[in-house]
């Protein structure tokens, strides 16, 4: 596993890099915070040791940055400080830090804490794919909660018609008898009395009237789980690791229509979309996967808000607008609004307002960093207590395609 060492101490630095090339970690060494500090931003490792005091930047300072910023990949950053008073050690970790180590470090304790760390990202990794596991888990429930219905019809509707072509083929059998006897000349009363005994029989006014209304309904259904068929279709096989030109509405249009099982209850969705804006260039999978996040999330805080009531119902507008050279999708909804106390928190990984076993606090994580980090986009939102959130996704519109993940 690489690691990122930041100290303005060459002997130090030193001593580190030989302690964690015996234990079999790849270093790469700093001199400063500034470097450092690019090089954590930049992605090349997610677990570092930086001193408390050095040139450009600090440790406590990039820690700081960090957090401030809402880095689009969870570091585990251990300060190296020769501070050891309980108030500095507490500013350390209000300050963002995760760890840390007094000077002069023994070798055992800082391997093992570097091990602490490098099961923390393990562990956080392993959370990211299982909230995007948990996702898939949920909309596969909810779509085949949405294909059964209009399957059920469509098989109710075919046994009426089976039924009801069983009855008119009895009515047409007596017709047929009564066309050759008026045909031979042998028309008898008891042969027309058995054609309205059939035709009564068959309630033929009654079939004139269903059969339509069956078979469109059934054309109908047919079409309803083809849609649904196309849309888990279009969101799960987006064509590749590849950027490539996106029609946003139908990204925005497949996206609701699989997420249609967990909003529908507590929601309706209208949405608006700039005419003026058709394509852009993206990731069409984690593109996919942050608007079902936010819409997810935004039922959620729906639901928390109106409770267990089936006559209230929150609303969710998606829609984009061209906004001064970049494509902007915004996700609102009538929600209860994010706490003040938590909106610098909500796209740290692990961080959740939702009880136990609700939820791995993955979600807006992802999809940070599927905005942030991997289309160079921004997400950010606005709230307001009791009232709801608007989160805003910027891509840029000049982003050429055929760039990979």
């Amino acid at each position: 596993m690489r690691v990122i060492v930041a100290d303005d101490s060459t002997l130090v630095r030193t001593m580190l890099q030989e302690t964690l090339d015996k234990a079999g970690y790849e270093v790469i060494a700093y001199d400063n915070g500034s470097d450092a500090l690019e090089a954590i931003s930049n992605g090349e490792s997610r677990l570092a040791i930086l001193d408390w005091m050095m040139p450009g930047y600090s440790g406590l300072e990039i820690c700081q940055q960090l957090r401030d910023n809402r880095a689009s990949q969870w570091v585990y950053a251990i300060l190296l400080t020769a501070k050891d008073h309980p108030d500095d050690i507490l500013r350390a970790f209000e300050a963002g830090a995760s760890d840390y180590v007094s000077k002069p470090f023994r070798e055992a304790e800082l391997l093992a804490r570097i091990a602490v760390g490098a099961r923390m990202i393990k562990l956080q990794t392993e959370l990211a794919q299982a909230q995007r596991l948990e996702s898939v888990g949920q909309l596969a429930a909810g779509i085949a909660h949405e294909i059964n219905t209009p399957t059920q019809y469509v098989g109710d509707n075919t046994i009426f018609l089976k039924d009801a072509f069983k009855d008119l083929n009895d009515t047409l059998t007596q017709c047929d008898e009564l066309l050759k006897a008026a045909r031979s000349g042998s028309l008898t009363p008891a042969l027309m009395e058995n054609v309205e005994q059939a035709w009564n029989n068959a309630d033929i006014p009654y079939l004139r009237d269903e059969i339509p209304e069956a078979i469109e309904q059934t054309l109908k259904g047919v079409e309803q789980v083809s849609k649904i068929v196309r849309a888990m279709k279009d969101f799960s096989h987006p064509g590749g690791g590849a950027k490539t030109m996106v029609n946003l509405q139908e990204a925005i249009e497949t996206t609701i229509a699989v997420a249609r099982n967990e909003w529908k209850y507590v929601a309706d969705i209208v949405t608006q979309f700039d005419e003026n804006l058709q394509e852009v260039s993206c990731f069409p999978g984690e593109l996919n996967q942050a608007l079902l996040n936010l819409i997810v999330n935004s039922t959620h805080a729906i639901g928390d808000k109106i409770g267990d009531s089936a006559e209230q119902q929150g609303t969710i507008t998606v829609g984009t607008r061209l906004l001064d050279g970049w494509a902007e999708i915004f996700v609102q909804d009538t929600g209860a609004g994010i706490p003040e106390s938590c909106r610098a928190k909500i796209f740290d990984p692990f961080f959740t307002t939702k009880p136990v076993g609700k939820g791995t606090g993955q979600g807006l994580a992802i999809t940070y960093s599927a905005i942030v980090d991997k289309h160079g986009g921004v997400l950010d939102f606005k709230s307001k207590e009791g009232e709801g959130t608007t989160f805003f996704i910027r891509l840029p519109v000049s982003e050429p395609c055929g760039a990979t993940l």
